[in-house]
């Protein structure tokens, strides 16, 4: 079957929403789920592995493989610094017969789904508020005031788009919001897979 046809599970969200909680706990929950691992054009941090943690790759190769339309999805996060999904990668967990989990910002998450439009179920995580999601970044003691600023402003702006997929699970407290994305998770693993575009 093409890998077209194949499916994606896609978990997006504002920082601090509980994105990387909830899709830690899916992954444990089924074991045909595999991350993908994404590519970075920024240094290795001393305990990260390429391959396993990132692609580590150049600049100059990054910006290669874009014009070969290599990625599902890219972005520049800072001037120079380059994250993105392979589609090598994507086809690298399809052979293995399992489901790819990306666990990408906003705008990524909408360019994965224009280009695998059926067969994919994208979920967005949101905090009950910004206030909340305000306390939950300052509770993590590693922003500064300006940088507090900018990611609050930034997690409205990704708030504006959640209509934009499948399905939005508020989290407001961590063990509902896992439970109610397994049920969203293995509904759509049992699903049979589509040939045809995806129904609105």
């Amino acid at each position: 079957m093409s890998s077209a046809y194949q499916k994606i599970l896609i978990i997006t969200a504002p920082s601090g929403a509980g994105k990387t909680s909830i899709t830690r706990y899916l992954m444990q929950q089924f074991p045909q789920l595999a991350f993908s691992i994404s590519a970075a054009t920024r240094q290795a941090r001393a305990n990260e592995q390429n391959g396993i943690d990132y692609y580590f790759i150049s600049e100059g190769d990054f910006q290669q493989k874009i014009k070969q339309k290599e990625f599902a999805e890219w972005e520049m996060v800072y001037e120079g610094k380059y994250y993105g999904t392979l589609k090598s990668e994507l086809e690298r967990i399809w052979q293995n017969n399992q489901v790819p989990v990306l666990d990408i910002d906003v705008k990524g998450a909408i360019h994965v789904q224009n280009q695998y439009p059926i067969n994919t179920l994208s979920l967005f995580i949101e905090p009950p508020s910004v206030d909340e999601l305000k306390k939950r970044l300052e509770s993590r003691g590693t922003e500064t005031v300006e940088s507090l600023t900018a990611r609050v402003n930034k997690a409205s702006y990704e708030i504006s788009f959640k209509s934009h997929f499948d399905e939005v699970i508020v989290n407001d407290d961590l063990n509902k919001a896992c439970a109610e994305a397994i049920q969203l998770v293995n509904n759509f693993l049992n699903e049979p897979l589509q040939q045809g575009q995806k129904s609105d």
